[in-house]
C-alpha cells in the first residue's frame, strides 16, 4: 500500500479524484433530515439525495460527490465493543442517470488501487446472484474480471447480501457490488467468504446500481433513468489502510481517548472493562458534539432526536463516572472533538457556545436525576428487606436503568450495601426486550418510506416555508428553522425562539399564512449559487461550499427559501392552515404542529 492516509487526507483525496472525473462536489446535508418522518437522523450519504434519485433534477448536475456526516442509533447499547459507532462519515459519489455499472466499477477500482494503493491481490468482490425476479448481475462480474479480479474472488451472493431498497414499499432499487480487503487472517471454515463475521474480509466500499423500480404489485421493472449510489465509511477505511485493529486506534479517536485518560487514572488498554467505558465515552461525546453543533443543532429533550441526544450524553456521563472522572467534564472533551473536525465541519466552531452550554446544563440535570434515582432505590429497600428473597427484582432494576439512568453496576453496588442481591437474569431479559423494541422501532421507521412525495406531504412541505416566513414576521428575524417532520396528516416545525409563543401571536401567524394561501400565489424555482440566493434575500440556514448551485423556491412575493423541494405549483392547492399545538422542544427551541384542511 502507499502512504497510510489520515481521515483528512482520505476525505480530500476522494473528493479530488471524483471532481477530476467530472463530478460536482456538493455540501453534505444536516444530520437532521429535511421533512422526513421516516428517520430521526441522516443515516447514509444517499439519504439527502433521495428526491434526485427519484427523478428531480439536482442543481449541481447529474454526477455528484460529497462527504456526509451520519448517525445510526439502532445499536447504541452495543457501542463499547471495538467496532460499533453511532456517528460516522460517509464518502459518496452518485450518477443520476449519467453513467452506470461499468463506469462506477472502473472508478472504484482505480481509486482503490491507484489512488490509495490497495494491492489488487487482496481485493475480493461480491455481486448479485440473481433470483426469480431479477437476473444474475453478469455485467458487474465481467467488469471486475476485466480489471483482473479472478473468478475465485468474485462471489455471487443472494438478495439478502447484495440488493438495496427500495426505501419504502415501492420505488428505485437494485443490485449492488461490494468490495472487500482480505486481512490475511485464516478462513474460519470452508464456507468463509466476504460478509463472514470472522474478520478475515473487511468491507471497504459498496456500489449500488439502482436500475429497477419496484411496483405496488411486487414486480420489478427496469428504469429508463438508472442511478448509481456509492458509500465508503471514512473511519473503517482509514483503520484498514493504517493497519489498525479497530477505528478507536486511529487519529479520529486517539486525541479524545488521551483527553479521557488525562481526566482519570485509567489508561486505555489496561483492561477490557475500562476500555469499554473509554470507547463508549469517546464515541458518545463525538456524536453529541455533532448533533449539538449541526446546522440545525438541537438540545437534549424527551422526544425524537433530543431524546437520543440525552441518552448519549447521560450514557457518556455514567461511563465517565465509572472511570473515576469527578465533577463536570464533558466540555473538556467537546473542545477536542471541535478541534479535530472544525476544518471539515466549520459549523462546529460556529456553534461552540451552544454545544458547551447544553453539555453543562445536561450534566447538572443528570446529577439531579441520579439523586432522584437513589431516593427511589431507598424507597424500594424496606419492602424488599421484609421478603425472604432479599433480592431486587429484575423489572425494578431495569426501571432504575430506563427511568433514572442507573447502570446495573450502580444498582448492584447500592444493593450490596443493604445486604441485597439483584436479579440480573430478570434485568437482562427486560433489557433485551427493550433492545428488540428499539431495533424494531428503528427498522419500522426506516422502512416507512424515505420518499413519500404525495399531494398531502407536498402541500404540507410548502406550508412549512409559509409558516417560517410568518413566524419571522410576527416574532422577529431571530426565528430560524431547527428541524421539521412531515407525515400525510400534519407538519411539525421546530424553530429558535426564547419563550412560549402567545395565543395572540399564534393566531396572527395562522392568519398571515391563510391570507397568503388565499392569494393563489405561484410557487417558482430558480437555480443559483448560494451567494446569489442570499443576496436576493433567500433564507438559508445551513453551511454550503462557496459557489455551490442551489434551488431557491419562491412563494409569490411572500417567501423565498433555499430548499430541495417538493412544493405545490400554486397555493390554491393547499387548503386552510390550522395550528394545532405549540410547545417547547428543548431549551430555546419551540415546536409547532399544524395541519391543512381541505374545505
Amino acid at each position: 500500500m502507499k502512504k497510510k492516509l489520515t481521515a483528512n487526507e482520505l476525505r480530500q483525496k476522494y473528493i479530488d479524484f471524483f471532481v477530476s472525473k467530472g463530478h460536482s462536489q456538493i455540501s453534505g446535508a444536516s444530520l437532521i433530515p429535511e421533512n422526513d418522518p421516516t428517520v430521526l437522523f441522516t443515516t447514509a450519504g444517499m439519504h439527502p439525495l433521495v428526491p434526485y434519485i427519484l427523478g428531480a433534477e439536482h442543481p449541481a448536475g447529474n454526477k455528484l460527490c460529497d462527504y456526509q456526516k451520519c448517525i445510526r442509533t439502532g445499536d447504541i447499547d452495543v457501542v463499547g465493543d471495538p467496532h460499533h459507532l453511532t456517528f460516522f462519515e460517509m464518502l459518496g459519489n452518485w450518477s443520476l442517470g449519467s453513467y452506470f455499472k461499468k463506469e462506477a466499477i472502473d472508478y472504484s477500482y482505480e481509486f482503490l488501487t491507484k489512488e490509495i494503493g490497495i494491492d489488487p491481490e487482496i481485493l475480493s468482490v461480491t455481486v448479485f446472484e440473481g433470483d426469480d425476479e431479477v437476473p444474475r448481475d453478469t455485467v458487474a462480474a465481467e467488469t471486475w474480471k476485466k480489471h483482473g479480479i479472478p473468478e475465485e474472488r468474485i462471489y455471487f451472493m443472494p438478495r439478502s447480501d447484495n440488493w438495496w431498497g427500495p426505501a419504502g414499499e415501492t420505488g428505485p432499487c437494485g443490485p449492488d457490488s461490494e468490495m472487500f480487503i482480505d486481512t490475511g487472517r485464516p478462513k474460519c471454515g470452508p464456507d468463509c467468504k466476504p460478509g463472514c463475521s470472522c474478520g478475515k474480509y473487511f468491507e471497504i466500499w459498496n456500489d449500488v446500481f439502482m436500475g429497477y423500480q419496484k411496483l405496488e404489485n411486487g414486480k420489478y421493472v427496469e428504469m429508463d433513468r438508472k442511478c448509481v449510489d456509492t458509500g465508503m465509511g471514512i473511519e473503517r477505511t482509514i483503520a484498514i489502510l493504517q493497519g489498525k485493529k479497530n477505528v478507536y486506534e486511529t487519529e479520529v479517536f486517539t486525541p479524545i481517548i488521551a483527553g479521557i485518560e488525562s481526566l482519570c487514572s485509567v489508561k486505555y488498554g489496561d483492561s477490557d472493562d475500562t476500555d469499554k467505558s473509554v470507547r463508549i465515552l469517546a464515541d458518545h461525546i463525538r456524536t453529541s458534539v455533532f448533533i449539538l453543533g449541526d446546522q440545525k443543532g438541537i438540545g437534549p429533550s424527551n422526544v425524537g432526536q433530543g431524546y437520543i441526544l440525552r441518552r448519549l450524553i447521560r450514557r457518556a456521563i455514567r461511563h465517565g463516572r465509572k472511570l473515576g472522572i469527578e465533577g463536570a467534564f464533558l466540555t473538556k472533551l467537546s473542545s477536542i472533538v471541535i478541534d479535530l473536525y472544525s476544518n471539515a465541519y466549520p459549523e462546529l466552531l460556529e456553534h461552540t457556545e451552544f454545544i458547551n452550554n447544553e453539555l453543562v446544563a445536561e450534566e447538572e440535570k443528570f446529577s439531579k436525576t441520579l439523586e432522584k434515582g437513589e431516593r427511589e432505590f431507598e424507597k424500594m429497600v424496606p419492602n424488599i428487606l421484609k421478603g425472604k428473597a432479599k433480592m431486587i427484582p429484575g423489572r425494578m432494576a431495569f426501571k432504575l436503568y430506563d427511568t433514572y439512568g442507573f447502570p446495573i453496576e450502580l444498582t448492584k453496588e447500592l444493593a450490596a450495601e443493604n445486604g441485597l442481591d439483584v436479579d440480573e437474569e430478570g434485568f437482562n431479559k427486560a433489557f433485551e426486550k427493550h433492545q428488540e423494541l428499539s431495533r424494531s422501532g428503528a427498522d419500522k421507521q426506516f422502512k416507512g418510506g424515505l420518499a413519500d412525495h404525495s399531494e398531502k406531504t407536498t402541500a404540507l412541505h410548502t406550508a412549512t416555508h409559509m409558516l417560517h416566513a410568518a413566524l419571522r414576521q410576527v416574532l422577529g428575524d431571530h426565528v430560524g428553522q431547527k428541524g421539521s417532520n412531515i407525515t400525510v396528516d400534519r407538519l411539525r416545525f421546530d424553530f429558535t425562539h426564547p419563550q412560549k409563543v402567545t395565543k395572540e401571536e399564534l393566531q396572527q401567524v395562522e392568519d398571515i399564512v391563510n391570507e397568503q394561501i388565499s392569494r393563489n400565489l405561484d410557487v417558482t424555482c430558480e437555480t443559483m449559487t448560494i451567494e446569489e440566493a442570499k443576496e436576493q434575500g433567500a433564507i438559508a440556514f445551513f453551511a454550503s461550499k462557496y459557489g455551490e448551485q442551489v434551488k431557491v423556491y419562491s412563494i409569490g412575493d411572500f417567501s423565498k427559501e433555499v430548499c430541495g423541494g417538493p412544493h405545490v405549483k400554486n397555493t390554491s392547492e393547499m387548503g386552510r392552515f390550522k395550528i394545532k399545538k405549540e410547545q417547547s422542544s428543548s431549551a430555546g427551541i419551540r415546536r409547532i404542529k399544524a395541519v391543512l384542511i381541505k374545505d
